[in-house]
């Protein structure tokens, strides 16, 4: 029987948007990339919010169903078309400690990095407010506690966590903020870089599209 071939809604600005298709490369499943430019609206078309009603990418499609939410779609691929379960493990304990680590990115890490982005790209913003500023150096603090002692963001083992944890990281990183004093994060983002297979096809061009194009509207010494 042919492997299906999946579709993805995408776009490589989009940190979470990254980190669903890294984790395609990685489980090894064929995707098929559709493009979507949120500056353009493209997302708001009426053909893809009838896919995706909350109209965010990333977006998967597989047969008849259809998954958003970065977390969500690694967490499924990892499931249905790894060849184990190293990526997500099934143990409660190990999986219960890979969740908590994306759900500090679903509800900490991003949307602090939102919050500094978003403005700039839609709103027109050219400064960071120093309260989003601390927010961010404080969601870097608790990873680099994460991190201590430990070579990826849920322990010993890389996990889906360090997939979306770092194109997030990566991300703000290329918008300008300075992580010197994190440590361990430092040294996890080089483990990352030179670790994890597609990094540099998959996150890196994006996460330098996206601070490129942030960094160039905001005023000098943001950060």
């Amino acid at each position: 029987m042919l492997q299906m071939v999946l579709t993805l809604y995408h776009l490589p600005m989009s940190f979470p948007s990254r980190a669903a298709l890294w984790v395609a490369r990685a489980v090894g499943v064929d995707v098929d990339i559709k493009i979507l430019n949120l500056l353009e609206s493209e997302h708001l078309k009426p053909e893809f919010i009838k896919i995706n009603p909350q109209h965010t990418v990333p977006t998967l499609v597989d047969g008849d169903f259809v998954m958003w939410d970065s977390h969500a779609i690694a967490g499924y691929l990892v499931r249905k078309y790894a060849a184990d379960d190293s990526l997500y493990p099934q143990d409660p304990k190990e999986k219960a400690i890979v969740d908590q680590r994306m759900f500090f990115d679903a509800e900490l890490l991003f949307p602090r990095i939102r919050a500094i982005c978003f403005p700039v790209i839609f709103l027109g913003k050219t400064t960071v407010d120093p309260d989003k500023k601390a927010s961010i150096l404080e969601a870097m603090a608790f990873l680099d506690t994460f991190l201590e002692g430990n070579p990826w963001v849920a322990g010993k083992k890389l996990t889906i966590a360090d997939y979306t944890c770092v194109a997030s990281v990566t991300s703000i990183v290329e918008v300008g903020l300075n992580i010197s004093a994190f440590k361990n994060v430092q040294k996890w983002l080089a483990r990352c870089q030179s670790e994890i297979p597609f990094y540099k096809e998959v996150n890196e061009p994006g996460a330098k599209e996206l601070g490129k194009y942030v960094s160039s509207r905001l005023e000098p010494n943001q950060f």
